[in-house]
C-alpha cells in the first residue's frame, strides 16, 4: 500500500470529523466511533479531527479533550487496515502551543498536521511561517486559508508562496469562500517551485463541485484542485465519493460526467447553505451539520461545548426545504443499514 503522504497527495475524501456530545456536553464515546467507522466505509481517504467541525474548543487545556478525541478517531481508525484512513490532526494556537499539539499528534499516529492560524492573535505573517517550519519537524504540514468569518485571516500570495516553499508543507487546503483568495494561494504555490509536491485541497463548501473541476495555470505550472478536507462532506460521503471520481472522469473527457456535476453544483451549494446557515455569517454551521447527522441517527443531538452554538433563526426550516428538494444527495439507507454495527463499542 502507498504511504499516507502518498495517497494524501493522490487526493480524495476527507471528512471534517463532528464532535459527538452527550446531553450533558461530555464526550459521547460510542457516536464519536461510530461517526469515524461511517467515514471509513463509505469511502473516506482520511479523517481530519480537531479541526473546525470539530470545535476549536476541544483544544482548550481545561476542557480535557484533544487527546482522547485524537485517540479515540486513530483507534477506530485502525480497525480497518486495508482501507488504513490518512489521519490528519488539527492544529491551533502559538508556536509553543502548536508544537506540543503536533507531537501529541504524532505520537497517536497521525499522519500530517492540518495547520489553522485560529487562535494565533496578531501574529505576523514571518511568525507564522515560523511556526509551521517549527511544526514541520515534527509533523508534515498542511496550511489552511481559513475564512475570517470563522477565525480565520486575509493572507496573500507572497505569504502562501513562503509557506508552500518550506518542505515539510504537503498540502494546502484553501477555504476562504472568497474566489479571488482562492487566486491567491494558487499563484503562491505556482510561485513557490514545489507546485507538484504541495497537494491542493478544496475547503471552499460553497464551491465544492467547480474547485474539483477546475485546472489552474499560474506561471507555467499546472494546479489542479486533487480532493476536499470539508465540513460539508461531514454529511453524506457516499455522494462526495462518487463526486469525486466523476469529477476525474469529467476531467478526463467525459462529457456525461460533466453535464451531471454542473447540474450538481446549485443543488450542493444550496444545501451547504441551509447546513452552514450562510444567511447568518455561519454561526449555526457546526448545528447544521449535526442536524443532519441527527436525522441520520449519528448523533443523539445538536449539543455543542458552546451552549451559545445553536441553530440559528429559520435555519432548520432551511434545512426541512433542502432535505426534502434533494434527496439524492442523502445516504440516509447506507447509514441505516450498518449504524447499529456502528454503535457497538
Amino acid at each position: 500500500m502507498a504511504s499516507a503522504l502518498e495517497r494524501f497527495h493522490a487526493g480524495g475524501v476527507i471528512p471534517a470529523h463532528p464532535l459527538a456530545l452527550d446531553e450533558d456536553r461530555k464526550l459521547d464515546e460510542a457516536r464519536q466511533r461510530a461517526l469515524s467507522r461511517y467515514y471509513v466505509e463509505a469511502g473516506a481517504t482520511g479523517l481530519a479531527v480537531a479541526v473546525h467541525t470539530t470545535q476549536f474548543a476541544v483544544h482548550e487545556p481545561g476542557r480535557g479533550l484533544l487527546a482522547p478525541v485524537l485517540e479515540l478517531a486513530a483507534a477506530t481508525a485502525g480497525e480497518y487496515p486495508e482501507q488504513a484512513p490518512v489521519l490528519i490532526a488539527g492544529i491551533v494556537g502559538p508556536t509553543e502551543q502548536a508544537v506540543a499539539e503536533a507531537e501529541l499528534a504524532r505520537g497517536l499516529g497521525y499522519d500530517l498536521a492540518l495547520l489553522t492560524p485560529y487562535g494565533t492573535g496578531d501574529a505576523s505573517e514571518d511568525e507564522l511561517i515560523e511556526r509551521a517550519r517549527v511544526v514541520g519537524e515534527v509533523i508534515p504540514v498542511i496550511g489552511f486559508y481559513l475564512q475570517p468569518a470563522v477565525g480565520g485571516r486575509p493572507l496573500n500570495r507572497e505569504f502562501w508562496a513562503r509557506l508552500a516553499a518550506q518542505p515539510s508543507v504537503a498540502g494546502i487546503k484553501v477555504a476562504p469562500f472568497d474566489r479571488y483568495a482562492t487566486l491567491e494561494v494558487v499563484h503562491g504555490i505556482a510561485a513557490s517551485g514545489r507546485a507538484t509536491e504541495v497537494a491542493l485541497y478544496t475547503g471552499n463548501d460553497d464551491h465544492i463541485v467547480t474547485d474539483l473541476l477546475t485546472t489552474y495555470t499560474s506561471g507555467g505550472e499546472r494546479i489542479e484542485v486533487v480532493g476536499g478536507l470539508l465540513g460539508q462532506w461531514a454529511v453524506w460521503v457516499r455522494g462526495a465519493v462518487a463526486m469525486l471520481a466523476a469529477a476525474g472522469r469529467a476531467k478526463a473527457g467525459d462529457d456525461a460526467a460533466l453535464r451531471e456535476l454542473l447540474a450538481l453544483n446549485p443543488v450542493l451549494t444550496d444545501a451547504n447553505a441551509a447546513i452552514f446557515d450562510a444567511a447568518h455569517h455561519f454561526h449555526g454551521c457546526v448545528p447544521g451539520i449535526h442536524e443532519v447527522l441527527r436525522r441520520q441517527g449519528l448523533l443523539a443531538g445538536l449539543w455543542c461545548l458552546d451552549q451559545a452554538e445553536v441553530l440559528s433563526p429559520g435555519q432548520e426550516a432551511e434545512i426541512d426545504r433542502i432535505w426534502a428538494a434533494y434527496p439524492q444527495l442523502r445516504d440516509d439507507t447506507f447509514i441505516a443499514e450498518r449504524l447499529d454495527r456502528w454503535l457497538r463499542a
